[in-house]
Parts: structure tokens; C-alpha cells; sequence
């Protein structure tokens, strides 16, 4: 189907017969199954299985170490001392020059229904948003939205505060984004489809005796939104913007592998 125009297409095209946009081969038939754990993992959402396991072995880690200070019951709710020793977002924390905790709150989480409720969205958001966009633009939305969306929840409020739904916001933002760029039948029901999900998810976390941290999904589903809009859809492989969109997501995983390097030298540090 043509990115543009939504037409059916024959495969192996290179332009659209009708509105004559380039076209390029879907991400999901970019990879093959059988270059990914042996085709364990789905290659349609490889690059969201990454971020999911990440995050798994961060929880994993955090538990651990909850139950090794004594607190027996980690996995189901994790203190805030643990998350901020991993690298939580604390504004005081941020100001004081502790700007990495940007990067690193985005995959840390507070007890197991947290993650798993995430992981559930990750999972089927994260795929959608893979097959359409691409890894490269996946990256570069969930890294931008992850910092936003903490740098919102910063200025706005000085609790603690972790999760991936700063990212996933961000993921709702690229599909409402998908929407508005087509002016189609088909471009409108993708755009209120995901605008009720962002909708749904902002009045969940009004809910009274929830600690949400709405300020970090609104900043997320902002910066996801406008850098969606503004890369549109892959174009052919190996063309300059495609070159620019993989210099990016390279940039983003150096940047993230950094913050958590800083994160373990201040941890390292605050152990002795």
C-alpha cells in the first residue's frame, strides 16, 4: 500500500502509478526472522523486544537489590530509595546537574503490575509503530519522547518518578502524527483511534490513588508527535534522509548507553 495515497500497489514498485511517491520496502521485510535469535524473536518488532528486555533486566536487577536491602516484598513495589540509587527522575537530583536520570527513569519501574502493564502497551504500540516507521525513527521517537516527557515532568513536579509510558506516549504521538499527515478516510481513523488512546491513558492517570505521572505522558506524546510529523515515513534505502534517520537512532543508543554508564559511576560511587 502507497504511504502516500493509500493505494494497493504491485510488489517490488518503486513509485507509485498514482500519486508517484518513491517508495521503499516495508520495515518488517527489511529483517529476516532467521537472523534474530534463530527467529525466536518476532522480526516484526525486534527493536521493541529489545527495549522490553532491557527494561525486564532492569526490574530484575532493582528487585534484586530491593530484596538484598530487605524489602521482601520488591517485586511487587520497589522503594523510592532503590529507584533513585538506579537512576529515577528527581528534579532536585536534574538541577543539580544529574541529567542523565532524563534518560535512565525511562526504563526503570516501580513493581510488577507497572511493567507489566507497559510492557503489554510497548508490545502492541511498539509494533506498529516499527512496521510503519522503521527502526531507525522508533529509536529517535521513544529516546526523544523519554527525555521530554521527563524534562516536562521535571519542571512540573519534584516527586520521583520512572516508567517506559513517557516513550509509549511518545508512540501514541507518531501514530496520531501518522494520521494528520494523510488526508485520507483511512488517516482520519488513525488519528482518532490514537488520540482515544491518549485520551484514555491521561483520564487513567486522574484516577484518585494512582501515582501517575501525567506531565511526563503529555511531554512524551508532544515530542513524539512533532518528530513524527516531521520524518514522515521511510523513504528508499540507502537515500540521504534514511542515512540522517540511522546517524540519529545510532546517536540515540550511544547517548542512552551513556546516561546508564553514568548512572552506574555515580552508583558505583555512592556505594562506598
Amino acid at each position: 500500500m502507497c504511504p502516500s495515497c493509500r493505494a494497493f500497489v504491485e510488489d517490488g514498485v518503486s513509485k507509485c502509478p498514482y500519486c508517484e511517491q518513491q517508495l521503499g520496502p516495508r520495515a518488517v521485510d527489511e529483517r529476516q526472522p532467521r537472523d534474530i535469535a534463530g527467529g525466536l524473536i518476532p522480526h516484526a518488532r525486534f527493536t521493541t523486544m529489545m527495549i522490553l528486555m532491557v527494561n525486564s533486566a532492569l526490574f530484575v536487577a532493582t528487585v534484586l537489590y530491593g530484596m538484598n536491602q530487605g524489602n521482601e516484598g520488591s517485586v511487587l513495589g520497589l522503594s523510592g530509595p532503590v529507584l533513585f540509587q538506579f537512576g529515577a527522575k528527581w528534579s532536585p537530583a536534574i538541577f543539580a546537574g544529574q541529567w542523565w536520570r532524563l534518560v535512565t527513569a525511562g526504563f526503570l519501574h516501580g513493581g510488577l503490575l507497572h511493567i507489566a502493564m507497559n510492557t503489554w502497551a510497548l508490545m502492541d504500540l511498539g509494533a506498529q509503530v516499527e512496521e510503519i516507521y522503521g527502526s531507525s525513527r522508533l529509536l529517535v521517537f521513544y529516546f526523544l519522547a523519554t527525555i521530554f516527557g521527563f524534562l516536562a515532568s521535571t519542571y512540573w513536579s519534584a516527586s520521583l518518578s520512572v516508567g517506559a509510558s513517557a516513550g509509549i506516549f511518545g508512540l501514541i504521538g507518531a501514530m496520531i502524527a501518522l494520521g494528520a499527515r494523510h488526508n485520507t478516510a483511512l488517516g482520519s481513523a488513525i488519528r482518532g483511534l490514537y488520540i482515544r488512546w491518549a485520551i484514555y491513558g491521561l483520564l487513567f492517570g486522574l484516577l484518585p490513588g494512582l501515582a501517575v505521572d501525567n506531565a511526563a505522558h503529555l511531554g512524551g506524546l508532544a515530542a513524539g508527535f512533532g518528530a513524527a510529523y516531521l520524518a514522515g515515513e521511510p523513504g528508499r534505502p540507502g537515500s540521504l534522509s534514511e542515512k540522517i534517520w540511522q546517524g540519529a537512532s545510532a546517536l540515540s543508543l550511544i547517548v542512552t548507553g551513556y546516561c546508564f554508564l553514568k548512572m552506574f559511576l555515580w552508583f558505583s560511587t555512592s556505594q562506598t
